[in-house]
C-alpha cells in the first residue's frame, strides 16, 4: 500500500505551536517527503536490505508520526528507535499507541551511538535518520535540537563511521552534501536510489543568524540553496555491491558539481 493513500496520511501534520512560542519541529511536506522515501526506498530494496528479517534503527524519532505511518503501512516493519530528548520520546510514546503500532515500534531515551554498539544494536545493519542539519556556527539558534554543527551534517558522518550496511538518510543540499557524499563514497557506500524534493526556507532556516550563514556555505562552495529554498534529498546509501550507484545523480538533483 502507498503511504500516500493512508486514510491517515493528514496525521503527519502536526498542530502549529502558538504566536510567539517554538513549539516542537513542524514541517508537513518534508515529513510527508521523508516518510515515503523510506517506505518506498525500503521496499524496492528488500533483496538486499534484511529489515524484514532484522528490523531497523531510527536515530532521532522525534515524535515518531512519520516513520509510525510507515510501521502503520506496512505490516513486516520494526523500528527500534532512540533519541536524546526525554520530552520527544514522551510524544513518540504517545504516538506510537495512537497509530497502534506499538508492538512493532519502540522508541527508548538514550544516546544512538551507545545503543549502536550494544549487543542488541550489533544485530541490525540498517538506519533510517532525517537528523537535524541546520547549519551554524554555534548551537545558539532559535530551535538548538536543530542544530547540526558548523556545516549540518555532523551526525551524519558519524553515523557513516558508525559502520551499518545501509543508511536511509536525509541529505539536504546546503549541509555540506559533497563532504558526506565523498566520506560515505571513502567508506565504501553506494546510493542505491534517491527521492528529492524542492523545499523553501522554514522558520529556522530563515533565522538571520542561520541564513547569513547558509550564505557562506554556499559561496565557499560547501553545497547549494537559492534565495529561499533548497533541496533535500532521502538517499539508500548501502554497502552492497549487487546495487547500481546513483551518487552522481544524487549530486545532480542537489544540485552540485560533478
Amino acid at each position: 500500500m502507498d503511504l500516500r493513500d493512508s486514510p491517515d496520511a493528514a496525521m503527519l501534520r502536526h498542530t502549529p505551536a502558538g504566536p510567539g512560542r517554538v513549539g516542537p519541529f513542524d514541517c508537513a511536506e518534508e515529513s510527508a517527503h521523508y516518510a515515503f522515501s523510506v517506505q518506498l526506498l525500503l521496499t524496492e530494496f528488500a533483496p538486499v536490505v534484511p529489515w524484514r528479517q532484522e528490523g531497523v534503527a531510527e536515530l532521532g524519532s522525534g515524535d515518531a508520526r512519520a516513520i509510525g505511518q510507515v510501521v502503520r503501512t506496512e505490516p513486516e516493519l520494526r523500528v527500534h528507535g532512540t533519541d536524546i530528548s526525554a520530552s520527544s520520546v514522551q510524544r513518540a510514546r504517545e504516538t506510537i499507541a495512537e497509530l497502534g503500532v506499538a508492538d512493532r515500534y519502540t522508541v527508548e531515551l538514550g544516546d544512538f551511538f551507545a545503543w549502536a554498539g550494544s549487543p542488541a544494536g550489533q544485530q541490525v545493519s540498517t538506519v533510517i535518520a532525517n537528523p537535524p542539519y541546520i547549519p551554524a556556527p554555534d548551537g545558539d539558534i532559535l530551535m538548538p535540537e536543530l542544530w547540526g554543527g558548523e556545516h549540518g551534517n555532523d551526525l551524519v558522518l558519524r553515523l557513516l563511521e558508525a559502520g551499518f550496511e545501509h543508511l536511509v538518510i536525509a541529505l539536504p543540499s546546503y549541509s555540506h552534501p559533497t563532504e558526506t557524499l565523498d566520506r560515505a563514497a571513502d567508506l565504501g557506500y553506494r546510493a542505491a536510489n534517491f527521492l528529492a524534493m524542492g523545499l523553501e526556507f522554514g522558520r529556522y532556516s530563515r533565522e538571520p543568524k542561520v541564513h547569513r550563514h547558509i550564505q557562506q556555505l554556499v559561496a565557499a562552495g560547501h553545497g547549494w540553496a537559492g534565495d529561499d529554498e533548497y533541496v533535500v534529498a532521502v538517499a539508500l546509501l548501502t554497502r552492497s555491491p549487487e546495487v547500481r550507484d546513483r551518487s552522481a545523480q544524487v549530486r545532480r538533483a542537489l544540485q552540485l558539481p560533478g
